[in-house]
């Protein structure tokens, strides 16, 4: 549907009218970027949003840009090159704008409508941190939500059902991100693009890696706080952060605790955090002179996928020694992990080629990884290995060889 800004009718409570394809859709139909039409939509919803960020605002669409923020959306049968057209040419098609100003009040309208007596004991949503608390206190049992990009899908894919929900997002403190001098503040209900837009501003190495974090839209509503609450072994913030050597503030009506990431879990999607207590902030020390920092991620699709192997390598170098490192793993183990035996390895130790070998065959043995449908166990500890040898020949000045190598073409 064709959606613009209705000049006649401002004043009306309907600010957008169908006039016939927006130029995403028309684009994809140009362009030849449908086949069996199950993608489509998504395709085509994704498409509107860069319309709206980039087109509108006269930025141009590259290919690279296009295919980030495509990455969320899989297409089995056109294939992504006449959709990677399709995004570019949105700019050459007759201009059309949505009147956001009236939507976005059609949109408060609707959010104070007044919900019913039992959306309203069974949806919680506090606007304050020390009512939050108490409402944590009071419910123990309730499921708590931020993005719900993963609560979403226990709901409509495992049929799972809450009698009460918890919503941690209205709180201003958790939706924040604080820097000073030594570390980075950012709060449990920050989205994860907000969040790596925080860590990458410091890190600019680890923009490929935050981009494959599943596709945009999900990061837009997925939440740091919320990844890092749940504990999934397949994560892919947590093996930074624990590389990062974050730490994680827990609170409660009792007050606060802070520990290492690391030690959150105690099991497969458990954790130490007692039955009154909610993850409010995580805390990232800001980069030394020293440190070397590198994330890999090993999957058998290279966006929007799960990690088979994510590791991720922070080693303090200095004068030729390893003086300190910090080794974050994810997929090998019941929980996020860090490798102790690994970094014990190698702090103290010349950085060369001979303390690369031995400290990798340490890593392999750290882990006992299961074999699933996305890796044998095998499989995955040569994998660790690998990537270490990986650092290594980077650290030496080895350029790196992966698909960000390759150039988009556009056919002719």
């Amino acid at each position: 549907m064709q959606v613009h800004e209705d000049s006649e009718h401002r004043a009306t409570t309907h600010p957008v009218r169908a006039v016939g394809l927006h130029p995403a859709q028309e684009a994809m139909v140009q362009c030849h970027g449908s086949q069996c039409g199950f993608c489509t939509p998504g395709f085509v919803m994704s498409l509107f949003g860069m319309y709206q960020n980039h087109v509108c605002h006269g930025a141009p669409i590259t290919r690279e840009l296009a295919q980030e923020e495509l990455s969320g959306n899989l297409c089995r049968c056109t294939g992504y090159r006449p959709i990677l057209d399709a995004a570019q040419q949105m700019a050459a098609l007759p201009a059309m704008a949505v009147n956001e100003a009236l939507l976005l009040q059609e949109l408060e309208l609707m959010a104070h409508t007044h919900p019913s007596p039992e959306a309203d004991s069974s949806y919680i949503s506090p606007t304050t941190l020390p009512a939050l608390l108490a409402a944590r206190a009071a419910h123990p049992g309730a499921q708590v939500v931020a993005g719900c990009t993963d609560v979403g899908l226990w709901v409509t894919k495992l049929h799972q059902q809450y009698a009460q929900v918890l919503d941690v997002t209205r709180v201003a403190e958790l939706r924040a991100v604080q820097l000073d001098a030594h570390h980075i503040r950012i709060g449990a209900a920050v989205t994860l693009t907000d969040a790596f837009a925080a860590l990458t501003a410091q890190w600019p190495q680890l923009h490929r890696f935050a981009s494959r974090f599943a596709g945009l839209p999900v990061r837009n509503a997925g939440t740091l706080g919320g990844n890092v609450a749940n504990g999934s072994p397949i994560g892919d913030s947590m093996p930074l952060l624990v590389a990062l050597r974050a730490q994680v503030v827990l609170a409660s009506m009792r007050g606060e605790r802070t520990l290492a990431l690391e030690e959150l879990y105690t099991g497969y999607r458990q954790n130490v955090m007692a039955a009154d207590e909610l993850l409010v902030r995580i805390v990232v020390p800001r980069p030394s002179a020293q440190e070397q920092l590198r994330a890999y991620k090993i999957s058998k699709r290279f966006d929007d996928d799960i990690s088979a192997v994510c590791l991720v390598l922070n080693l303090d170098i200095v004068n030729g020694t390893v003086q300190r490192a910090s080794i974050g793993a994810g997929g090998v183990a019941a929980t996020p992990a860090r490798a102790l035996q690994t970094e014990a390895a190698l702090a103290g130790q010349p950085w060369t080629e001979a303390t690369v070998q031995r400290a990798a065959a340490v890593l392999q043995a750290e882990f006992s990884p299961i074999s699933d449908m996305r890796a044998s166990g095998a499989y995955r500890r040569q994998v660790l290995g690998s990537l270490l040898q990986r650092y290594w020949l980077e650290s030496q000045g080895q350029p790196s060889t992966s698909l960000d190598t390759l150039a988009l073409e556009v056919a002719v």
